[in-house]
């Protein structure tokens, strides 16, 4: 049980013109409800709503708590929920079921929430939205639900997957998938990872700072901060609050990434006056390290299927200083048709995916895929790798990563590319990127770390979130011959 967040909050706001007091579960009921009624990304519409509110750093706390916390333990809390609601959860309104919901996580899982102040405000939300049958049912179930807590238990005789689900709160259906491919033990620690709330990283722009310097100058700030131990470019902060609003993230002195997505750039390895094409590169985090990596020096084609996300890579080479860079839109699948042929020494596809290696960071995700999202995805995946191969030169390299664990969109899809593709090798060079990475996995002693790499041949690296406490990503390097 989590012991992030204190009672509740209060923060001044208008509403419809007219200046009103909600409390941080008041923000977080309004946005549960749109992302359960409108399948809206929870990071986003969070950010969002913060920013609105201007809620304090100890509001946006416990707001960023209900919200995430409700998501990741959903099938958990309505399992234990339906036990309490007798005409069922489905025929409650969406405000009334999340309602139930969020009050329901905070006390069975939050132990520092007072359980009078959760049902008390809990009952005050639903006397304003509703009347006053529907807050005596709320108030009724979160006070059986206090009584019975202590047995609130998940049944010990259930099969690995359907345990695993209800215990860590994930789909059945995704967890018996996750043991077919990684095992028992280590998909209960995958599931157990994806409810851990996501530690801050950033990482530092090489042509403005020193990474050691830059620690030194956060401390001084009053921000902890430590260097990664996974990628040369990444710090880990600690009591940072929202990074975006430091100076130096204005100024260009460091972007703010998590370190698995580093490691992308890490394995293209560009070098300055090389030529270098980002096939899929909004918002751009990837693209101005490579820039980086390459002191400025050389081209980088970032390209992006949406118009409107042109100007995100753009904004961010702007504020890093970058000149390197240069931004088209144009749906990958044809950049074969606008560049020659053999023109690139580095292609980087960064391939949409089913995202199931950021969870973490986007709860629902577990809840809206399916099975039939990763066959859809993987078709778009092996076309892209299709079309932009003969754009890199013989002995240039290809890089291929995605967010996810899924092994059918990683390196299952790469072997099926090898196999199609002679002209195509692994990086198998021990002494090159790949290998130092692979190296570096192998010798960590986090959980699941060698056995992520065991299954995997040389020049490919999956990172799983239980082993550094990051992103799920797959990266594979391939050469051109």
């Amino acid at each position: 049980m989590s012991n992030r967040v204190g009672g509740p909050s209060r923060v001044n706001t208008v509403i419809e013109g007219k200046n009103k007091q909600l409390s941080a579960r008041q923000i977080a009921l309004d946005v549960l409800v749109r992302v359960d009624r409108d399948g809206s990304y929870s990071n986003l519409l969070l950010h969002q709503t913060l920013q609105k509110h201007e809620l304090s750093r100890p509001d946006a706390a416990l707001a960023t708590e209900l919200v995430y916390g409700t998501i990741q333990r959903l099938n958990t809390i309505d399992y234990f929920l339906a036990q309490f609601v007798k005409q069922g959860l489905r025929k409650l309104e969406p405000w009334v079921k999340c309602l139930l919901r969020l009050s329901f996580y905070q006390l069975y899982y939050l132990e520092r929430i007072p359980e009078h102040a959760a049902v008390n405000e809990a009952v005050n939300i639903a006397k304003k939205k509703g009347h006053q049958g529907i807050s005596g049912m709320v108030n009724g179930v979160l006070r059986n639900v206090i009584r019975q807590k202590a047995s609130l238990t998940i049944p010990e005789r259930l099969a690995p997957a359907a345990r695993i689900a209800l215990l860590h709160s994930h789909p059945e259906w995704l967890v018996a998938r996750w043991i077919e491919q990684y095992g028992i033990g280590a998909t209960e620690r995958m599931c157990a990872a994806a409810n851990v709330p996501p530690h801050v990283s950033i990482r530092m722009n090489r042509l403005k700072s020193d990474r050691t310097e830059l620690i030194a100058e956060l401390a001084e700030e009053g921000i902890d901060a430590a260097p990664s131990a996974l990628a040369p470019a990444g710090i880990v902060v600690t009591n940072a609050g929202n990074m975006a609003l430091n100076p130096k993230f204005g100024a260009g002195v460091f972007s703010i990434q998590d370190e698995s997505s580093m490691l992308v750039a890490e394995l293209v390895d560009p070098q300055p006056g090389m030529r270098v094409l980002d096939c899929c590169a909004a918002p751009g985090g990837k693209t101005a390290h490579m820039a980086e990596k390459m002191d400025d020096r050389g081209e980088i084609i970032a390209c992006d299927i949406h118009e409107h996300k042109q100007a995100l890579i753009e904004a961010q080479a702007k504020r890093l200083g970058l000149k390197s860079i240069r931004t088209i839109v144009q749906d990958a699948r044809e950049l074969a048709g606008r560049f020659p042929e053999d023109s690139f020494d580095r292609v980087l596809l960064d391939a949409p995916c089913s995202g199931l290696g950021v969870i973490r960071r986007k709860p629902e995700i577990k809840w809206t895929k399916q099975a039939e999202d990763i066959t859809a995805v993987s078709v778009v995946q092996r076309d892209l790798l299709e079309q932009v191969k003969r754009l890199v030169k013989p002995g240039g390299v290809l890089v291929y990563s995605t967010c996810t664990v899924e092994r059918s969109e990683n390196d299952k899809m790469i072997e099926a590319f090898l196999q199609d593709n002679p002209d195509f090798r692994l990086d198998a060079d021990p002494g090159g990127p790949a290998g130092a990475l692979r190296q570096k996995l192998e010798q960590t002693s986090v959980a699941d770390a060698g056995a992520s790499a065991a299954v995997l041949p040389m020049g490919m690296v999956q990172i799983l979130p239980q082993q550094f406490g990051t992103d799920g990503f797959f990266i594979a390097r391939l050469i051109r011959v």
